[in-house]
């Protein structure tokens, strides 16, 4: 696997400053990610769009989000060692506290981890765009550090219907209304740990 293109801590590449308060800290360790510069202005865009949305504030001026760009070996692995399932999964979401929908976010959120390989199989299988499908994933991640989940029907579609008004305001269409992500036998399309 190549050197990660940002660390976390790496003084060369500081937080990118998300409007509302979010240092974004991307990292990306596969080289089939492209331009690290446009990720990481998708990434900073969807979760300004999420802050917008839920006008969810910062409980101490700002908040740091770690986002992993990664391949499925590595979420395979993490899969299989933090939710017991010997398969990758597009996303993960490590949250570095328990919250509950709406809470202020605290100045560490925690980290969202995506694996490339899924996300490219799931965008061309739903004939959605990759960026698309990217964009739904890291707003899908975000929500589920910040204390959304899917563990019910009712938790599920209230999710869903977040996403969805997130997904409009981006000029990208209902993955939910047009079938294009299905809940898996888990209740969702991606796993919080």
């Amino acid at each position: 696997m190549p050197e990660p293109t940002r660390l976390p801590a790496d003084d060369e590449h500081p937080p990118s400053p998300v409007n509302g308060g979010i240092d974004l800290l991307l990292s990306i360790d596969s080289d089939r990610w492209g331009q690290p510069d446009r990720r990481e202005a998708l990434a900073a865009r969807a979760v300004a769009a999420v802050m917008r949305e839920t006008r969810l504030q910062t409980a101490a001026g700002s908040c740091e989000l770690s986002i992993v760009l990664t391949d499925n070996e590595t979420v395979h692995a993490l899969n299989r060692q933090w939710r017991g399932k010997d398969r990758p999964t597009n996303v993960l979401s490590f949250p570095a506290f328990d919250l509950m929908p709406g809470e202020a976010l605290p100045p560490m959120l925690g980290d969202i981890v995506i694996a490339h390989g899924v996300v490219a199989k799931e965008a061309t299988e739903a004939g959605r765009t990759f960026d698309d499908h990217l964009t739904h994933l890291v707003v899908h991640g975000f929500l589920h550090l910040a204390g959304w989940d899917h563990e019910t029907d009712q938790d599920a579609d209230a999710m869903e219907g977040l996403e969805t008004a997130i997904l409009e305001g981006l000029g990208i269409a209902d993955p939910y209304r047009t079938g294009l992500d299905k809940r898996d036998d888990d209740g969702g399309f991606s796993e919080r740990t």
